[in-house]
């Protein structure tokens, strides 16, 4: 998994459609092997975003756990935390 795509499941408040798209462009980007598509191949490209992004949202929307929802400012602050520790 490319590292910038962060988990999007179970968080309050749920995740954006901007998060669900930028989880959607680095995946395409990861696959296709290139940050930028030419220009003849950017509409295939925005294409496989935009249905990356719809899939990833319905699995977040049909996805249910019995675990309470995690607080985002508490988990950004845990891996703050676990960069210090491993770049000090």
């Amino acid at each position: 998994m490319c590292r910038n795509i962060r988990p999007l499941f179970n968080y309050e408040p749920p995740a954006t459609d901007e998060e669900v798209r930028s989880a959607a462009l680095q995946y395409v980007r990861k696959v296709a092997g290139t940050p930028r598509p030419s220009r003849a191949n950017e509409p295939a490209y925005e294409a496989a975003v935009e249905a990356v992004a719809r899939a990833t949202r319905e699995l977040l929307d049909s996805l249910v756990s019995s675990a309470p929802p995690k607080d985002r400012e508490v988990e950004a602050e845990k891996a703050r935390a676990r960069a210090r520790a491993r770049y000090a």
